[in-house]
């Protein structure tokens, strides 16, 4: 049976403190205001606003100092993987720079996941291609499709890291997913791509698969940033 619990008072404090953070109301570097004054703004109680700033001192968005004021951590520059899955799945206060530089980590990433899958379960990975030859012309269809291939290929990965990695930016991957497959072309050049991937998973040339992925994932970077990183 699934229940809804409800967010506990700390969490509350914490994802106030964090949009706050995101949204520049409390910028890069500053000070948050007094324990007693933030507690009142955010509508908690003093123990539980203590417990989601160690909470967020942990995960790398803040700096206690003892005796003075609290500091909001240079997060790009100061941050962990906790501070990016949090980025990822904020996806509405992120520039589209930040999606530039998640396609560069795919090209990097994605050529050897790709053929880590295809060596040991190319069948599978060659079951979910055939789908895409009757692809609906969609940008939301689109977006899905290509987020449950990569998803797919980082499962049969014999890396682990992977899926890990792509699971964290699933809520952006959707949401910028769709802005990059409104453009006409880039569902012309994925679709290209899945067809050239199932030729070769179905020859098992897994070589082919791998450049292909990283001509592909290059390709798709300079798409983005040549049609404006998805401005229209």
């Amino acid at each position: 049976m699934n229940y809804n619990i409800p967010p506990k008072p700390a969490e509350i404090a914490e994802n106030r403190i964090l949009k706050a953070i995101l949204d520049g109301s409390f910028p890069i570097n500053s000070s948050l205001p007094g324990e007693r004054e933030l507690a009142a703004q955010i509508g908690v109680t003093r123990p539980t606003l203590r417990e989601a700033l160690q909470r967020l001192s942990r995960d790398g968005w803040l700096e206690i100092r003892q005796g003075k004021p609290t500091r909001v951590r240079d997060y790009w520059h100061e941050g962990n993987l906790g501070v990016l899955a949090v980025l990822a799945q904020s996806p509405h206060y992120q520039s589209p720079d930040f999606v530039a530089h998640l396609l560069e980590i795919r090209l990097l990433l994605a050529p050897t996941y790709t053929r880590q899958a295809l060596v040991g379960s190319r069948d599978r990975v060659s079951a979910l291609l055939r789908g895409s030859e009757k692809l609906e012309d969609s940008p939301s269809i689109f977006a899905s499709y290509d987020w449950n291939l990569h998803h797919l290929l980082t499962q049969l990965a014999q890396n682990p890291v992977f899926i890990l990695i792509i699971n964290s930016f699933e809520k952006m991957y959707s949401v910028m997913g769709e802005r990059y497959f409104s453009y006409e072309k880039c569902r012309e050049h994925s679709r290209a791509f899945y067809a050239d991937l199932l030729t070769c998973a179905e020859k098992g040339n897994i070589e082919a698969a791998e450049a292909l992925t990283r001509e592909t994932m290059q390709t798709s970077l300079d798409l983005w940033q040549r049609l404006g990183g998805g401005g229209k």
